[in-house]
């Protein structure tokens, strides 16, 4: 969630967008910005619980694949309205699972969503296969850029790498992914690092509502 964060607050830096494609280590669970601790800490009791810095609901990190895409202030999806963005993100991944014979759409109303839950129900503009829902995201927009951060659910034996792959050419954008920039990686690495300190290891921000 630093690493996210780190990629937020430097993108300015960058001039373009930036990808990253990630993964949880044991039982984990992200819950969102202005979520209330007391209404979702006996939710997953067994997990590891972090606050985002993005909105949205309760996510367990468990066999999902996770990825964060930053845009800096001046691109045109740092400007397009939430609903929208979300709308043509969320295009591109379900375009991403067409391409390999996932059947893929997306949602055209609200439905059974559970009170802070992300993959209770769904929202409009989540991606939903044959036996439910695919993928989710939420969002924070700052002066500096935009900060999406999504989890995917993957349907049967899909290989994670081709879908990676997939999404990439389906944006519709050149990002830089940073796992291939070591140069990028050092940069980030330092602003994640004091974030941890100063934010994402401290009781009282995992407490703060």
């Amino acid at each position: 969630m630093a690493f996210d964060e780190a990629m937020l607050v430097s993108c300015a830096d960058h001039g373009r967008p930036l990808l990253r494609f990630y993964s949880w280590k044991g039982a984990a669970a992200s819950f969102g910005y202005f979520q209330k601790y007391k209404d979702i800490e006996s939710s997953i009791a067994t997990a590891t619980m972090i606050r985002r810095c993005t909105g949205g609901g309760l996510v367990p990190h468990v066999g999902d694949w996770t990825y964060s895409l930053v845009f800096p202030a001046g691109h045109e999806r740092h400007r397009l309205p939430a609903t929208e963005g979300y709308r043509r993100l969320h295009e591109s991944v379900a375009a991403a699972f067409r391409d390999l014979g996932v059947d893929a759409r997306l949602a055209q109303e609200c439905d059974g969503c559970g009170p802070g839950h992300c993959f209770v129900g769904h929202e409009v503009h989540d991606v939903l296969g044959v036996e439910g829902k695919l993928a989710g995201a939420a969002q924070r927009r700052t002066r500096d850029g935009l900060l999406i951060q999504g989890s995917i659910r993957p349907p049967g034996e899909l290989a994670r790498a081709e879908w990676q792959a997939a999404f990439a050419r389906r944006m519709g954008f050149p990002a830089e992914a940073i796992d291939e920039s070591a140069e990028c990686l050092a940069r980030l690495r330092g602003t994640a690092e004091r974030l941890v300190v100063s934010k994402y290891s401290k009781v009282e921000y995992l407490k703060m509502r």
